[in-house]
């Protein structure tokens, strides 16, 4: 063990232990670079109206609460669960200043709903040409539709999913895939639950879009460096991730998983 990683545990030992303010605020400043990294990340693709401070604020609200209710008995690393309380508050604060228009959520419902039944019908994930003629649109105007939602779905899996979990829990995709702290059966039954129908629905994407979404979310590249690996623009990788999670949030929806708000 380092020095470092020594004076942290003396930290979370005596924070625990006495529930020492100095303690908690040397811990929060010893993590606080965890809060910029996600703050960063999400701040890809979101209107120049928000700011990257204010994302930071939010989630130092996220790493405060993870600091308090972490068990450092249950052997689960800290980054790993405090990671989905920081997203979860960043994007809480996000919904509080209603930054995306009603006009905006509502297109962006309506594509993924139009998507999940052309590949129910089609019985496969449909082509841009195929969707363009079922909505009557031109590719430019379906071009314009994936960038004006753009912005809704590069938070959609840390966005709260149905009713679950015990007390009517918001449960966020997210969780389901990095927290494995929980101790409330009916809390894991439904992570479980909606983590199995995430799974599916992810293999069901076509090649490229299943690729961003495992590049974006479980390897943490950004969309810039995604563009990298598959030699395309970064606007192209935003595309691409636009249709994934219109797809995944389409086919959720049919399955009676649908996001709050």
């Amino acid at each position: 063990m380092s020095v470092e990683e020594r004076q942290l545990q003396s930290l979370w030992n005596q924070f625990k232990k006495t529930g020492d303010p100095k303690a908690r605020e040397s811990l929060v400043t010893a993590y606080l670079h965890l809060v910029k990294y996600i703050a960063g990340r999400m701040a890809v693709g979101l209107p120049n109206t928000v700011e990257y401070e204010d994302l930071v604020s939010y989630g130092i609200f996220g790493l405060l609460d993870a600091i308090e209710k972490y068990d450092t008995s249950r052997g689960v690393r800290f980054e790993s669960y405090a990671s989905t309380r920081i997203r979860g508050a960043i994007l809480d604060g996000l919904r509080s200043v209603d930054w995306v228009p009603r006009s905006v959520r509502l297109k962006a419902r309506q594509l993924a709903q139009n998507m999940a039944e052309l590949e129910d019908k089609l019985g496969r994930p449909p082509t841009d040409e195929e969707l363009q003629n079922a909505m009557g649109i031109t590719a430019d105007e379906y071009a314009k539709l994936l960038q004006e939602t753009a912005a809704t779905t590069l938070l959609s899996l840390d966005e709260p999913w149905s009713e679950g979990g015990h007390d009517g829990e918001k449960l966020r995709l997210t969780d389901m895939v990095a927290d494995t702290g929980r101790e409330d059966p009916a809390a894991l039954v439904a992570r479980e639950s909606l983590l199995e129908m995430l799974t599916e629905a992810i293999e069901a994407l076509p090649e490229r879009e299943r690729l961003v979404i495992t590049l974006y979310y479980y390897e943490e590249l950004t969309l810039k460096e995604i563009g990298k690996v598959l030699d395309v623009s970064e606007s192209r990788v935003s595309q691409l991730h636009t249709k994934a999670l219109s797809r995944l949030r389409g086919k959720l929806a049919r399955l009676g998983v649908e996001m709050v708000g």
